[in-house]
This record gives structure tokens, C-alpha cells and sequence, in this order.
């Protein structure tokens, strides 16, 4: 027992010897200078004045990448070309007259206030059950090589005052295909007819939509509803960005079927958004219902 406890004794002893050294190595290195803590000092601020400005950089710098993209552009079809010689001023002319837009910088040229998003039809599994949203659909293919994954998204543009379009991208990793739903969106753009058709409200501003429509795209239905100024969008949350987009902003919605595939859903909300714009109207009711089509100007608004 002795034998022992002298052991402890001497192990202890070696503990704090080496504790205290280490203390002295540490009080003998010398502190810094004035100079070098400012100098530090100075870094740190440089740092912080390096990440404000790369922030602000996000914000303006999208802007000026698109002005210079838009000047490197060399367009191969003859309405880009006339679209960058400004022979072609508006979008409404190419729509009206039925030519394929086949290059997205003529959307870009002609509508610069456009915005983009991506719409959340993937889906991931929780932790405690359930799943949450994500932009991506993950697919695989079995091969004798192994699993094949793929990854696919929808997105949306639209300058919020009559012009929307959807688009779909797939690929094998998510970038590319972020960026082909991006460049489909501005290839399928088209602009919508909005008024004001709630008996409740009979405001005569195009906050709304005239009449009740109906899309249907596998075994999802959706009908779309005026009403009134107030309302909101009473919608399903994908669908209220694309009516948000599109500048709509009051109405009511219905749906029926398997509204958890969204990819369906969306394509459902699209149909039934052209169909504003196909459906004959009579000239009395444009009036009374404040039916404007496309872009709307401050004034009647």
C-alpha cells in the first residue's frame, strides 16, 4: 500500500512540474507590439469591408452581368437579330404574330425587370418521419454498372405585370439542370389576361383574374377563381409563386386528384392560366370586367 501511494505521490509531483513550466513558456513569450496589434486590427477591417461589398456585389451585380451578356450576344435567329438592331421593341409583337421564341437573351432584351425562382416539387425524407420540400427531383437507374442518378427541377420567370413562363430541367447533377429549367422558362413565356371579376368587389382594377378557369394535367384539376381586392392568394403555396410572377393578386382556387405531385399541379395551373387569354370575350364585357392583357402601365393600375 505504501508502495503505491509513493507512486501517486511522485506521479502528482511530475504533473505540476510539467503544469508550471508550461505556464513559464507561455508568460515568456513576448506580446505583441502596438504596431502589429494594429496592423491586425486593420486586416480584420479589411476582411469585413471584403464581405459587405461582395454582398452588395450580389445585389448590383446581377444587373451588370446581364447588360454584358446581353452586349457579347450574337444571335442566330432573325428575330434576335432584329430584336438587338431594335427593329423589335416589344414582346407583345412576337406573341401576337405566333414566332417561337428560340433564344432566352431576346426574353432578357426585351423584359430586363424579369425575375426568376424555383419551384419546390422535390421532396426529402424527414428525420422523425414525413419530408420536407426541396427544389430537386433525385431519380435513379438501376444498370449493371450500379444506381444512375439524375436530378431534375421546374422553374418560373415573370416580370410580375402579365408574363409568366415554366420551365423543366433535367440532368445529372443540379446545376445543369437549374440552369436548363432557367433557360426553358424564358423560351415558354406568355403574357395573361387579368381584371377584376368578383361580384363582391366590381372595383374595375385588374388586381384579379376576369372569369373562372380550369387546367387539368394527369389527375390534378385546379380551378382558378376572381376574387376580391383583399383576398390574397388563396392558392397552393408553388402555385401562388407562379400567380405572383404573372402580377395576379387576389384570387380563390379548387383542386382535386394527387395534388402532392407537384410537377402536375403546376402544368395544371398553367393550362388553366392560358386559357385567359384563348377564351373569346365580348366587347361589353371588357369594360365591365377591366380586362387588360400583358403589361399594365402605372396609370392603370
Amino acid at each position: 500500500m505504501k508502495n503505491k501511494k509513493a507512486k501517486t505521490r511522485k506521479i502528482m509531483d511530475e504533473m505540476s512540474e510539467t503544469k508550471v513550466s508550461e505556464h513559464i513558456q507561455k508568460s515568456s513569450i513576448p506580446n505583441k507590439t502596438d504596431e502589429e496589434s494594429s496592423m491586425a486590427e486593420t486586416d480584420d477591417m479589411k476582411k469585413a469591408n471584403k464581405k459587405m461589398s461582395r454582398k452588395k456585389s450580389r445585389v448590383s451585380g446581377k444587373k451588370e452581368d446581364k447588360d454584358q451578356l446581353l452586349e457579347a450576344w450574337s444571335p442566330r435567329t432573325d428575330i434576335g437579330k432584329k430584336v438587338k438592331n431594335q427593329e423589335i421593341k416589344e414582346l407583345d409583337y412576337i406573341l401576337d404574330n405566333g414566332f417561337s421564341v428560340l433564344e432566352p437573351e431576346i426574353v432578357d432584351f426585351l423584359l430586363p425587370e424579369l425575375e426568376q425562382d424555383l419551384i419546390s416539387s422535390g421532396q426529402v425524407k424527414g428525420k422523425f418521419g414525413g419530408g420536407a420540400r426541396i427544389s430537386f427531383r433525385r431519380t435513379q437507374k438501376k444498370t449493371q454498372e450500379g444506381n444512375k442518378l439524375k436530378f431534375s427541377c421546374m422553374a418560373v420567370v415573370g416580370n410580375k405585370n402579365g408574363y409568366v413562363g415554366l420551365g423543366f430541367g433535367k440532368a445529372k447533377e443540379t446545376v445543369p439542370a437549374r440552369d436548363k429549367a432557367f433557360r426553358k422558362a424564358r423560351l415558354n413565356i406568355f403574357k395573361i389576361s387579368r381584371g377584376c371579376g368578383s361580384w363582391k368587389c366590381n372595383c374595375k382594377t385588374p388586381h384579379s383574374i376576369p372569369f373562372a378557369v380550369e387546367g387539368k394535367s394527369g389527375s390534378v384539376r385546379i380551378k382558378l377563381m376572381p376574387a376580391p381586392k383583399g383576398t390574397g392568394l388563396v392558392v397552393e403555396k408553388e402555385c401562388a409563386k407562379i400567380l405572383g410572377m404573372a402580377g395576379i393578386k387576389d384570387i380563390w382556387s379548387h383542386t382535386e386528384g394527387q395534388t402532392k405531385n407537384k410537377v402536375n399541379l403546376i402544368y395544371a395551373c398553367e393550362k388553366a392560366l392560358k386559357k385567359l387569354l384563348s377564351t373569346k370575350i365580348k366587347p361589353q364585357d371588357i369594360e365591365n370586367l377591366a380586362i387588360a392583357e400583358g403589361k399594365i402601365t402605372g396609370a392603370e393600375k
